[in-house]
């Protein structure tokens, strides 16, 4: 069985992702010679999943499903073309999706959450602040939900992903739009994972937000940056 399908009209929805990789390339940065950067374009072709993506070459999205000539379309590619080894909650290894939170502050809490897990792998004794760019877009569409449904109360696993991963390959197969979820990460919290480059509407760039650790183990302070 799977879960019922919502009408979504939803705006000002919010993805962080690390200021770091908020820039279509940093190769400029590195030189003004004209033969040097040709060779790192193609060297970072070779290596970008999304330019890879944008060419064809990856097995789990194909360059029609990806979007071009819009805003931040590269930003866009990239959530669909730069899945994890492990996958995501809704996704595989390989192929990816736009996961947002519909208020800021459950977007802020999702990222502090993986980040902090990241930190405690490594055992991080530092105090460490993290930049994270809020990028916002529209949903207009129909998609599948499991707000409220407890049936699926195992996709919303803090601990695993299997069973999550397997409904939304299952949904995917079917011609999903995505899927609506309550935050693991946030109480009261709401999520969506878009499974479709083209129903990521109207993105556009908001202000910024840091995410500061004393150390793995503390609270994460988060505030938008001014």
């Amino acid at each position: 069985m799977l879960p019922h399908v919502s009408r979504l009209l939803q705006d000002d929805t919010h993805r962080l992702i690390p200021s770091a990789y908020d820039e279509d390339t940093v190769l400029h940065r590195l030189t003004t010679d004209s033969e040097d950067l040709t060779a790192l374009f193609e060297l970072e072709g070779a290596t970008n999943e999304r330019l890879l993506g944008e060419a064809g070459l990856l097995p789990g999205i194909t360059v029609r499903e990806l979007v071009f000539g819009l805003s931040f379309s590269h930003i866009v590619n990239a959530a669909f073309t730069h899945a994890k080894p492990f996958g995501s909650r809704f996704n595989g290894p390989e192929r990816g999706a736009w996961y947002a939170g519909f208020s800021l502050e459950t977007a802020g809490i999702e990222v502090a959450f993986h980040k902090s897990e990241e930190l405690r792998e490594i055992n991080w004794q530092d105090k460490e602040t993290f930049l994270y760019a809020d990028f916002l877009a529209d949903f207009r569409g129909e998609f599948h939900d499991i707000r409220e449904d407890f049936g699926f109360a195992k996709c919303l696993d803090p601990t695993t992903y299997t069973a999550s991963q397997k409904l939304a390959e299952e949904l995917l197969e079917k011609g999903s739009a995505g899927i609506v979820y309550p935050s693991v990460r946030h109480s009261g919290g709401i999520c969506i994972a878009c499974f479709r480059p083209a129903l990521v509407n109207n993105v556009r760039k908001g202000g910024q937000v840091s995410v500061e650790f004393e150390n793995a183990l503390a609270r994460p302070v988060i505030r938008p940056v001014s």
